[in-house]
């Protein structure tokens, strides 16, 4: 049994790296808690992706959130009624630097300031930054996000126009005189083809296979605070009754060049746009199939035909990485394997938190998890015997998350979990270890930004 040790020293700290969302979250957590921190961003300031100046972000100037404003945000701490139902990434930006500023989060982390290595050293993790300096930590929380490592595909022949990555698209002007080809409809791609329809010479998008397009509002209540009003159905019932809805909303979206989907509703991503089908029936933007090859100015697509195009411009998404970690986390399909989605079943006190896909807003997730992290390592020195439950769970455990769903075969779909069966389960572990759950009032503002906590040196 662990023995309760002192907080004094800087080596019997726990590192945060990175102060995006998730980071934030667990600043937070474990400031209530009393446990000791020293947070690392390599940015000049808070906000992670939604900062359009934190080099290598993904965000465009008309992004906006997916989920809506009553159903998002952190904990106890909503956004402004006066946010709009979907709020755009200058907003969420600002909103982030008000939660950090309103539970004092700011004085702990240590900006420009990048990690370049977590080794283990003993029980403990060295972690190298880029000074050069090594700081000791008895536990690493990884909340570096999963949007910085592009992903583009390969398409045989040559190309003699433009060839962009999502992750490099800034502004709808940048479409001006330009044929576009958008290839990837996730929700970046979408939004990304509404900007080309109104701004490029012409624009299309070709995908592999169909989806199932969700209008943002319903009856013009937001999608998701539609279905989170309703009864809590059971998905053999929900299901067919959402279907039904959508047909009656939207018709049959063939008509506009959009494939069949091959899968279920709900057995995919959701793929939330209400301006597509608008500039679908308009004509401004036009779906293609699969790219089979590229020729000169001629992009070439599976059916036979083909498009002159000046910019190819890839929404296909992002490879999930830690290479500051990366050798100390266990990889499967691209994504790391981990307990309840944050807590590493190799090594001890390693965690990822923000790696986790799922069919909700993810602010009040990190929260959620944030809480069991922080009690985890709160009690490794106030009830050990409680922690080492936990890690018997860690290892031992092997939940099913999907909630019955059958998610497609595909590696982002794997691993993916199910909003509702995620929080059932969180609470069923809280449960058996005696954990608390969060509960509006206990992140007291007043005193937690009152507590002050400096990085390390």
């Amino acid at each position: 049994m662990a023995s309760k040790r002192s907080r004094t020293s800087p080596q019997e700290r726990v590192c945060i790296v990175g102060a995006g969302p998730a980071g934030l979250s667990a600043a937070r957590a474990f400031k209530r808690l009393g446990v000791p921190y020293a947070q690392y961003e390599r940015h000049s300031d808070v906000g992670g992706i939604w900062d359009v100046d934190n080099p290598g972000t993904p965000m465009y100037e008309s992004a906006h959130f997916i989920s809506s404003r009553r159903t998002s945000g952190f904990f106890d701490f909503p956004m402004p009624d006066t946010f709009p139902d979907y709020p755009s990434n200058r907003q969420i930006l600002r909103y982030t630097r008000d939660f950090t500023a309103a539970y004092g989060l700011r004085e702990a982390i240590r900006f420009n300031t990048a990690v370049e290595a977590v080794e283990r050293a003993g029980d403990m993790w060295a972690v190298t930054l880029g000074d050069g300096s090594r700081q000791h930590y008895r536990a690493v929380v990884c909340a570096t996000g999963v949007t910085w490592a592009p992903r583009t595909p390969e398409h045989p022949g040559a190309f003699a126009g433009q060839i962009w990555h999502s992750s490099s698209y800034r502004s709808p002007l940048e479409f001006r005189g330009k044929r576009v080809l958008i290839v990837g409809l996730g929700n970046s791609g979408a939004d990304i083809a509404c900007d080309a329809a109104a701004n490029a010479d012409a624009a299309f998008v070709s995908i592999r296979r169909g989806y199932h397009l969700i209008p943002k509002h319903v009856f013009g209540v937001p999608s998701d605070e539609f279905g989170a009003r309703g009864p809590q159905l059971p998905l053999r019932l929900e299901r067919p009754l959402f279907g039904a809805l959508l047909r009656l909303l939207q018709g049959d979206l063939t008509r506009y060049g959009l494939p069949k989907p091959d899968h279920r509703l709900f057995e995919s991503h959701p793929l939330l746009n209400s301006q597509l089908i608008h500039h679908l029936q308009h004509g401004d933007v036009a779906i293609r199939p699969d790219v089979a090859s590229l020729d000169g100015s001629r992009v070439r697509f599976i059916d036979g035909g083909s498009e002159e195009i000046d910019l190819i411009l890839y929404a296909t998404g992002y490879d999930w990485a830690i290479p500051y970690a990366e050798r100390y986390f266990d990889w499967r399909d691209g994504r790391p394997d981990l307990y309840l989605t944050a807590f590493n079943r190799d090594h001890h006190n390693l965690f990822g938190l923000g790696y986790i896909e799922i069919n909700s807003s993810a602010y009040t997730v990190f929260d959620h998890i944030s809480n069991l992290l922080a009690q985890y390592l709160h009690d490794q020195d106030h009830a050990p015997a409680r922690a080492a439950r936990f890690d018997r769970m860690i290892v031992g455990d092997h939940p099913r998350l999907s909630g019955g769903i059958r998610f497609l075969d595909s590696a982002r779909h794997r691993s993916y979990v199910d909003a509702r069966t995620y929080r059932r389960y969180l609470a069923t572990v809280r449960k058996r270890i005696g954990w608390s759950d969060l509960t509006p009032g206990m992140f007291d503002r007043q005193r937690l930004a009152a507590t002050t906590q400096g990085a390390s040196a």
